[in-house]
């Protein structure tokens, strides 16, 4: 009867033994019996990520989190089981993030080009990315975190709406809608000024289609004018011109040698005429002086006096003679 009782009393316990050890495996999520395949990823930090955490392929759970082992260089590497039926995807990298809002987290594998557009999330996958053999990962930043910047976020949307507030009183409401009323009546004013000038906008319109018109017949013309004129220029006529060309520019080219001649000879009657004008400008500043007799008969007023005495005598003498010449002229005859 002793031996019966422990017997069971083994069994019991073996039972136990059994139900923890599968329960442990349960909550540890190990796939006991499964063939499954390790791969390996490099994070800067897992967050709140633990073992048993389940790994998510394509939406679908592939396998679980197994160790989460400290590497060198201030690495953190991840080791996941997944299912042999679990592809990866191209170009995989994998991302830590909370499933839920208790706090559970989840490993995500994805492809490079379906990151999220986040300069942290690409700089981490960017720096672990240079390690061979594991996958790159990132740390997507947690629900608490989220919570914090909503936080700071909705303090700095509060500070900004008690500052408009504050600007914006009943004067500011009062100059707001004066401000409108005036935008109303500028609108008015510029509808009735479109209409009292729609008529000349219409001419205006008018006189430009006609001017383009005209414009087109006068490119028409000269369109015409230019295949007549091409038209008329035979080879015959064109050699012509150029002879002629030719002769106008021998012509041209003697008319400019005389040109040059002429200037080189006009260069030497100023020079010339400057010489005689310095000469000129000596005897009138010499005259201006009193010198000579030229200045002084300029320059002295007694001479002037003299001279016009001189005259009057003169006359008088000439006078006397025509009247008494006898006086003064003797003929004797022998």
């Amino acid at each position: 009867m002793k031996r019966t009782n422990d017997v069971v009393v083994g069994l019991v316990v073996i039972a136990i033994i059994l139900a923890l050890s599968g329960s442990l495996a349960w909550v540890k999520g190990s796939d006991i019996g499964k063939r499954q395949h390790e791969v390996v990823a490099r994070f800067h930090d897992v967050g709140n990520a633990r073992v048993g955490n389940v790994v998510v392929i394509r939406g679908v759970v592939g396998g679980r989190i197994q160790a989460i082992e400290l590497a060198p260089a201030g690495w953190v590497d991840v080791r996941m089981k997944l299912d042999p039926t679990a592809q990866l995807p191209p170009e995989p990298v994998v991302l830590l993030n909370e499933s839920s809002l208790f706090g559970e987290w989840q490993a995500t594998i994805v492809e490079r080009s379906a990151l999220p557009h986040d300069e942290t999330v690409t700089r981490q996958i960017a720096d672990a990315s240079t390690a061979r053999g594991v996958l790159p990962g990132a740390t997507l930043p947690g629900i608490g975190k989220l919570t914090a910047v909503a936080g700071q976020i909705a303090g700095d949307v509060a500070n900004v709406a008690g500052r408009v507030e504050v600007a914006f009183d009943d004067q500011a409401a009062r100059e707001l809608r004066g401000s409108i009323h005036n935008v109303s009546d500028l609108s008015t004013t510029l509808a009735k000024t479109v209409k009292a000038h729609a008529s000349d906008l219409d001419t205006l319109s008018n006189q430009l289609r006609t001017a383009i018109a005209a414009m087109n017949r006068t490119v028409v013309t000269v369109q015409a004018t230019a295949d007549r004129i091409d038209s008329a220029a035979t080879s015959k006529q064109v050699r012509e011109i150029v002879d002629n060309l030719a002769i106008a520019s021998t012509e041209l080219r003697h008319t400019s040698t005389q040109v040059r001649d002429l200037t080189s000879r006009f260069a030497t009657s100023q020079t010339r005429l400057d010489s005689f004008l310095a000469n000129g400008d000596s005897v009138m500043m010499k005259i201006n002086r009193g010198q000579g007799s030229l200045g002084l008969f300029v320059t002295d007023p007694s001479m002037y006096r003299r001279s016009d005495s001189l005259l009057v005598q003169l006359r008088a003498l000439i006078a006397d003679i025509q009247a008494n010449p006898k006086r003064y002229v003797s003929v004797k005859l022998f």
